[in-house]
């Protein structure tokens, strides 16, 4: 029986040639990500790796009210975990798309299981001459195939000399198959994300890797974090050089690159500037566009798509972006823009305070 993957398998596992191929000719590229048509991918994959980092053990759900979204975000959620270039991250996220496929596999029958293994190259066959084969098997894998995903397996039931094996083909039942499977798939994942896609990152896509790093240190790293409360209103003699100089570039019709919109963008709402005034702020563009400007700030915003408010780039990615002029004495040892913020507005009310009460 030749059984062919349909497109609600390739949603189910989206790492088959079939599917590959098929995305392929979606036109799918990192840098077109920001377009507003491609959020339900951007949302679901930025999901899909936020998800394996909040569950435990990891997990990624599968979601089959939209197949195209589904079999779509896959490679956009890998590019996402690459890009955060940490391996704690990487490798969480491998595992918990392995054990999606594993839950969904193992409610498959043989010959779709079947497929799924040959995807990987696997010397596998169903068990059909059932008079002379043990009984309770239903797919028979090469020693060889089998020994190469069994080595992260101590139970006993999994060593090689205490499984029923005929002309060097180890009988498996279809639960067993799908566990091995999840190895192999684990390991492919893996591989894909050994890439480095940070320098070709549309400024949304790196916000989204800054907040899955974020999520990572708060869950799993012992770090301190401050709750930082503005005033209500922004006040621009606080901004960071990077901040003041892209305010002033905006305010002045000069063009700013698409990352250090964002940057400026994502600043000005952290810093209690509301929405309107910052679209307002790029009127003086010569490329402005009310309509898109209002659907980005809003984005950032948290007031579209995921409702996710992001935070400003890192002092390290506005380096990367060529977007630091240069640190003054309050940027040193400072990470991070908002902290300069909040520093350089404690010390103006400091300086406030200890003024004579006739200066003030």
């Amino acid at each position: 029986m030749n059984l062919v993957l349909t497109k609600s398998d390739w949603a189910k596992y989206p790492f088959v040639p079939e599917a590959t191929e098929y995305i392929k000719t979606l036109g799918l590229k990192v840098d077109s990500l920001s377009r507003p048509e491609f959020e339900p991918i951007l949302d679901r994959a930025e999901g899909r790796v936020k998800e394996a980092l909040l569950t435990n053990p990891p997990k990624v759900s599968y979601l089959e009210h939209n197949e195209e979204v589904e079999l779509s975000s896959f490679p956009v959620a890998v590019v996402i975990a690459a890009a955060t270039a940490d391996d704690f991250i990487k490798k969480r996220y491998a595992l918990a798309e392995a054990r999606r496929a594993y839950d969904l596999l193992r409610r498959e029958d043989k010959w779709k299981v079947l497929e799924v293994a040959k995807a990987f190259g696997w010397r596998v066959n169903v068990v059909t001459d059932e008079a002379s084969a043990p009984r309770g098997y239903q797919l028979k894998l090469h020693f060889v195939d089998f020994l190469r995903n069994v080595k992260a397996f101590h139970e006993s039931n999994w060593k090689l000399i205490n499984r029923v094996m005929l002309g060097g083909e180890v009988y498996l039942t279809t639960y067993e198959a799908a566990r091995l499977l999840q190895e192999e798939i684990r390991r492919h994942i893996e591989a894909k994300l050994r890439i480095d896609v940070r320098p070709i990152l549309p400024p949304n896509v790196a916000q989204m890797v800054e907040e899955l790093r974020l999520i990572r240190r708060r869950r799993f790293g012992k770090v301190y974090t401050e709750e930082i409360r503005f005033p209500k209103e922004a006040v621009v003699e606080a901004f960071p050089p990077c901040i003041r100089n892209l305010y002033e570039a905006a305010a002045s019709g000069s063009h700013l690159s698409h990352a250090g919109r964002f940057a400026l963008t994502s600043f000005l709402l952290n810093a209690g500037m509301p929405p309107s005034k910052i679209v307002d702020l790029f009127r003086s563009s010569s490329d402005f566009n009310e309509r898109m400007t209002r659907y980005q700030v809003e984005h950032i915003a948290g007031l579209r798509g995921s409702r996710t408010r992001y935070t400003p780039y890192a002092c390290d990615t506005l380096r990367t972006h060529g977007l630091c002029p240069g640190e003054e004495n309050l940027c040193r040892g400072l990470r991070h823009p908002l902290t300069y913020y909040r520093r350089k507005l404690r010390m103006k009310a400091a300086s406030k305070r200890s003024r004579p009460a006739d200066q003030v």
